[in-house]
């Protein structure tokens, strides 16, 4: 049986229980010469400082039971009952609170013609919608940018802005990151850990990121401390059309919860442009909502609802409201590195609750593969450069403008093993899977074994998208080793129209056609989840006696409960393979702060890590993904390797930084 199968069959026993600067070469295979390399800095254990800490602010149980009340009155006042869920800023469960009569599913949205594939069409629990929503604000939030659902489903879709009107213009900026923060990722904790562990995060999402209006940050004090989450009209869908302004009733319910816990309105999402769009924040507005008092918990709980448990994220065995952890604390799971674990001050960890970063430098673990692994040395080398690339960089997506970016940064080997992650102090929270997911992406396509692997998945489904990507480039060489992929490239070809928007075009080929495509179903990104997604839900359920294993995808272990994709793959840009001369030893991935920035910073990253240790550095220019021109027919169109901003320094003004490398 198919993985959407087993998933459809899965989520109906669900149901049932509930109710362009190219960095890479032209068209020539004969590099050029070595430009001057940019000056780096590198940071010492005592470098100073650059960026602001977050300060110490969590919710309490008070504030949670404040933000429930407001929203809960909301919803009793539009007469729709509905599930409110309240995270912390790693995602932590604090609350869910289910009113009487609030509908016990919610349905995804339907492909356009029907042949409904992955996660669409399908009926989830309205507990996993409202947590996925809420896991979103804080997620995609900062101090310098409060993003809600809405804008998540402006930056996900397959063009940007989405409207009709708009038919022909590129996909989101931020298209395929809906699946990230996934149910199976080996990054991501689970709740229920018990100690002191149990409020460690990140946490993972029951859907992933979402993109159904009804999610926003909530701020206490100027700083970011978690998201509330909101389900009521049994619909789990997005905006596909943002010319106009919705009356969106869960949106409205979300926002009247954030009283007293708004974002600044400097930093919301209508404050930041990309590409000249102006993102959207909500469609609800202050103003909208219906006056309801100054609600209290106690007249909320039980006269409106109770809390329910959630079974893998909240109050098993017994519901009861928690504080939120103080994020960049141990308790938190991310906080400040010491000098021995990174050598800039500004530099964050993850770490496991009891003082140990659960993702220290060290060296590959690939040795049986590869003739001269990654050494402990040269990560070290290349996290730091990209660090500092990082820090003296421009951000895209954070307020004030000339802001430094702020991204998180992961090296792996050919396994895909972690060789290291490194955040900046504010970086948004979902950049950290998605830079993993990035980093193991570019390594996994640029490897020998990527096609043999994928043909060795059980899904026929995911098997065939091997063929067609071959038979696209017409390269049956293609997918083993032959081609460095980056994530961009990667993304190239993840697109339901290639080039990306040109209608009447045919689909990449790791998409699915634009008539069967939505943001449930992205082609091989969503293929080869849908298993894990299934068990996953029907462990919430009571359906599946056990949850999804802690590896996403069912590609062949390379090592004892280990494969090469395990929190998935990302389809947008921000990742290079590392090469050594010309053989494949690991990839880096960085994600957080506008998709040319998190390109620029894994690129230059590499190649100043390399030139900083020798021996190591970006793919070989005869390689790279942009030497690849695929046959339209009528046309011919190269892939893309890197994007670089124009002039992305706060500290110079030099030009096409990537230019030449």
């Amino acid at each position: 049986m198919s993985h959407a199968r087993r998933f459809a069959a899965m989520l109906s026993s669900c149901a049932l229980l509930l109710s362009a600067c190219s960095g890479g070469s032209g068209s020539s295979s004969t590099p050029g010469p070595t430009p001057t390399p940019t000056p780096t800095a590198t940071p010492t254990p005592t470098s100073t400082s650059v960026y602001a800490v977050p300060g110490p602010e969590a919710l309490s149980v008070a504030d949670v039971q404040t933000v429930i009340a407001r929203a809960a009155a909301q919803a009793n006042a539009r007469n729709l009952p509905a599930v409110i869920a309240v995270v912390d800023r790693v995602g932590n469960v604090l609350a869910v609170f289910r009113m009487i009569g609030a509908a016990a599913t919610a349905v995804t949205a339907a492909a356009p013609n029907g042949a409904n594939i992955d996660a669409q069409n399908l009926t989830i629990p309205a507990e996993a919608g409202a947590i996925a929503k809420a896991v979103t604000g804080a997620y995609l939030s900062s101090g310098g940018n409060a993003f809600s659902t809405r804008t998540a489903s402006q930056i996900v879709q397959q063009r940007f802005p989405p409207a009709p009107a708009t038919v022909g213009l590129e996909s989101g900026p931020l298209f395929g990151v809906q699946f990230s923060q996934l149910p199976c990722s080996d990054f991501s904790a689970r709740y229920g850990a018990g100690g002191a562990a149990a409020l460690i995060g990140p946490k993972r999402s029951p859907l992933g990121l979402a993109a159904d209006p009804g999610g926003f940050p909530l701020y206490k004090n100027g700083v970011l401390v978690g998201g509330i989450g909101v389900m009521a009209d049994g619909v789990y869908g997005f905006d596909p059309d943002i010319s106009d302004v919705d009356n969106d009733a869960e949106e409205a319910i979300a926002l009247a919860g954030t009283i007293g816990f708004e974002s600044d309105a400097t930093i919301r999402a209508d404050r930041i442009y990309v590409d000249g769009t102006q993102l959207r924040f909500t469609d609800a507005g202050y103003a909208s909502l219906i006056a309801t008092g100054s609600p209290n918990y106690a007249a909320t709980n039980p006269a409106l609802g109770t809390l329910v448990t959630v079974r893998g994220y909240f109050g098993d065995p017994v519901p009861a409201i928690i504080a939120g952890s103080i994020y960049g604390t141990e308790a938190s799971g991310i906080r400040a590195s010491t000098p021995t674990e990174f050598a800039n001050r500004d530099a964050f960890v993850l770490t496991d609750g009891a003082g140990t970063d659960r993702y220290p430098v060290r060296a590959a673990t690939d040795a049986g593969e590869v003739p001269q692994p990654l050494t402990a040395a040269e990560v070290r080398a290349v996290l730091e450069e990209a660090f500092t690339v990082m820090s003296r960089a421009r951000a895209q997506i954070r307020q004030p403008l000339d802001s430094r970016a702020q991204v998180s940064i992961s090296i792996v080997d050919t396994r895909g093993a972690v060789l290291g992650i490194v955040r900046a102090p504010d970086a948004p929270i979902f950049g950290t899977d998605v830079s993993l997911q990035k980093a193991r992406t570019a390594a996994f396509f640029s490897g020998a074994q990527a096609g043999a692997q994928l043909l060795a998945d059980p899904s026929v489904d995911v098997q065939h998208f091997v063929g067609a990507v071959r038979a696209f480039l017409n390269n049956p060489a293609a997918l083993t080793g032959t081609i460095a992929f980056s994530d961009r490239a990667g993304g190239n070809l993840s697109r339901p129209y290639f080039p990306d928007g040109e209608i009447g075009r045919p689909n990449g080929p790791f998409s699915r056609p634009i008539a069967q495509f939505n943001p449930f179903s992205t082609g091989l990104q969503s293929a080869l989840v849908v298993t894990n997604l299934a068990q996953h839900l029907g462990f919430v359920t009571g359906a599946n006696p056990v949850d999804t294993r802690p590896r996403c995808s069912f590609i062949p272990d390379v090592a004892a409960g280990q494969n090469r994709l395990q929190n998935g793959i990302q389809i947008f840009p921000g990742s290079v393979p590392i090469y050594r001369g010309g053989t494949l030893v690991g990839g880096i991935g960085v994600s957080g702060d506008g998709i040319d920035q998190d390109d620029m910073i894994s690129f230059l990253g590499t190649h100043n890590g390399g030139l900083r240790v020798g021996g190591i550095g970006n793919a070989p220019v005869g390689i790279r993904a942009d030497t690849v021109v695929v046959d339209l027919g009528n046309a011919q169109v190269r892939l893309r390797y890197v994007n670089c901003p124009f002039a992305p320094f706060l500290d110079t003004a030099t030009q096409n930084v990537c230019a030449g490398l």
